[in-house]
């Protein structure tokens, strides 16, 4: 008997048993499923996990830096904020809609991916997915590196000359730069290893421990500037009426775009939620709540630093690293290291566990999927990505370029499609009767709307001329509307077919 999931059902299959956290049906094929990859039937992340999630995934150097840059726009403060709470409200709709597949099968993002795509052809919104969230996850551990390298040369001077990669470098990265990377990357791995329990354990303190920094830090940096010399608009006004308003609407996709790696691939954590209910409301406490209080801070200390030290200062780590109490400056510099662990861990290592798992699942398991990003995020010397902005920028670009369609397709594919219905062991299995076979395991219809949609952002991330140069900023937009625009559009005849078959479901 197949197992479907209606709308509002809660449970995975009745056929599971008590002892047991997944379920594996009798025609799961070997090539679609380990203990990893199977539908959970024991989720057990509360609503404050999932907040916990979300602030692992803002209190980062890069969140930080990102929100702070919003209020050098040309726009007036109330104006920067409006677009903050418009795009993190709008980030939390789009969470709570690719949540909810996931949620309720109790699968990952590539797994559930297989609805769309076929039990095949998920391999390639996984491998896309994974690549990304690789270099992220280097880019990331280098920047929090950073931080330790600033705690090496306060508390020892002497390692100075050895943080001077001109001095003491080795392919592009000093000697202290490399111990401090490779620690941060065995504490990564540590942490990872020891599982998703772990993980929540992890990201349930280090999130809050972000805020105990950043709240000493702003009432530090205040009392030094004094309340009166603090101006909250970072830059100079220079937009008003209808340009200002399209600059609020550019920051705000900014805003939904920063989130868009996360977003993709929420469904690795909503199906630990233990309801939707709770999968919402962490999504609401985590995103809209978190993310403006995180902003306010971030605004105010960014403002203080053109007092303290007279000049505007938008990196954290730096800002610790003016502190002349040398307690201060290690415990604000280590908290950033975590905060960056953290969502380094939450937006990068996990994703590419599953993804890279879900293509040979019986010779790669969740942690050496992990472990697969690990080692790549090394090889690719991310430090030297960092260095130069304009390859970072194509690399990185290229790839997500994919995400937005990708996006669009599982959304559309589950809410316009399927009507909100998962035949969850149809997933598993490799029979030409099976929902999600298509075409040998794979459907084309979704291969060729993502390449439409994944051409047209790229086209426009890679072209410099208008029109292109000027809506660069709604790549992501445009690429999962399209991408949805376009598996509808193909989809006519599946569409009527799981119509008829839904009385069947229900």
């Amino acid at each position: 008997m197949q197992t479907t999931l209606q709308p509002e059902d809660r449970s995975v299959s009745s056929a599971t048993t008590a002892q047991s956290d997944v379920h594996v049906g009798p025609d799961y094929h070997l090539s679609l499923y380990n203990d990893d990859l199977a539908p959970l039937v024991k989720k057990r992340w509360t609503w404050y996990n999932v907040f916990a999630f979300w602030m692992s995934d803002v209190h980062s150097v890069g969140g930080y830096v990102t929100a702070g840059s919003l209020f050098a726009f040309g726009l007036a403060s109330w104006q920067v904020f409006v677009c903050l709470i418009v795009g993190i409200v709008i980030v939390m709709a789009l969470a709570n809609l690719v949540a909810k597949p996931s949620q309720q099968a109790g699968t990952p993002f590539p797994v559930i991916s297989r609805a769309p795509f076929g039990v095949r052809g998920a391999n390639i919104p996984a491998v896309l997915r994974g690549l990304i969230a690789v270099a992220w996850y280097g880019v990331q551990t280098y920047l929090a590196s950073n931080a330790l390298v600033i705690v090496a040369v306060k508390l020892w001077p002497g390692l100075a000359p050895y943080a001077d990669k001109s001095q003491h470098g080795f392919v592009g990265l000093s000697t202290v730069g490399w111990v401090a990377y490779l620690v941060l990357w065995v504490a990564q791995a540590f942490v990872f290893w020891h599982g998703m329990n772990s993980i929540r354990k992890f990201i349930g303190w280090a999130g809050p421990a972000v805020y105990v920094v950043m709240i000493a830090l702003t009432i530090y940096l205040v009392s030094k500037a004094g309340a009166s010399n603090i101006n909250l608009t970072l830059g100079s006004v220079k937009y008003s009426g209808g340009k200002a308003l399209w600059e609020m609407v550019i920051a705000t996709s900014i805003v939904v775009s920063y989130f868009s790696g996360p977003l993709l691939n929420f469904g690795d954590i909503s199906r630990y939620g233990r309801t939707m209910k709770d999968v919402k409301r962490g999504n609401f406490w985590g995103l809209p709540v978190n993310f403006t209080f995180f902003s306010v801070l971030t605004v105010i200390c960014a403002a203080a630093t053109l007092p303290v030290y007279g000049q505007l200062i938008t990196d954290p780590v730096e800002t610790v690293g003016r502190i002349d109490n040398t307690f201060a400056v290690v415990l604000g510099a280590l908290t950033f290291a975590i905060a960056t662990v953290g969502i380094n861990i939450v937006a990068n290592f996990i994703s590419p566990a599953f993804d890279f798992s879900h293509v040979a699942p019986q010779k790669i398991s969740w942690r050496a999927g992990g472990m697969v990003a690990a080692v790549g995020s090394v090889l690719i010397t991310p430090w030297n990505l960092y260095s130069s902005p304009e390859v970072i920028h194509y690399t990185l670009d290229v790839l997500a370029s994919f995400t937005g369609p990708l996006f669009g397709i599982l959304v559309c594919d589950y809410y316009l499609i399927r009507h909100q219905h998962v035949v969850v062991d149809d997933l598993y299995t490799v029979k030409p009767s099976g929902r999600y076979f298509y075409r040998k395991g794979v459907n084309p219809k979704a291969v060729a709307a993502t390449v439409a949609g994944g051409l047209v952002a790229l086209a426009i991330v890679m072209i410099p001329a208008a029109p292109f140069k000027e809506i660069a900023n709604f790549s992501w937009f445009i690429g999962a509307g399209l991408g949805a625009l376009v598996y509808f559009a193909v989809s006519k005849g599946d569409r009527e077919k799981y119509r008829a078959d839904l009385p069947a479901l229900v």
